[in-house]
């Protein structure tokens, strides 16, 4: 088993309810499967919306494996005016 924490920003923060998860899974899973499990956690209120994924606080072009201590957070186009 591994154990992730998950930061949250913004709609992501709000969709959740709170601004950092920790969650533990099996070891192999990818930053791909934790936004769809992020998604789905959120019963919709991220549908339509990109989200940027950063592993250890570098951004991640591409879907990479997990590992035990990893921090990732999800992070939504910025918005403002």
């Amino acid at each position: 088993m591994i154990k992730v924490t998950i930061k949250c920003f913004s709609q992501v923060k709000y969709a959740l309810g709170t601004d950092e998860l920790t969650l533990e899974f099996e070891m192999g899973k990818t930053t791909s499967q934790l936004e769809q499990l992020i998604r789905e956690k959120a019963h919709g209120k991220l549908d339509g919306i990109s989200l940027r994924v950063a592993v250890n606080q570098k951004y991640v072009p591409n879907e990479v494996e997990l590992k035990d201590g990893d921090e990732v957070a999800f992070i939504p186009p910025v918005q403002g005016g």
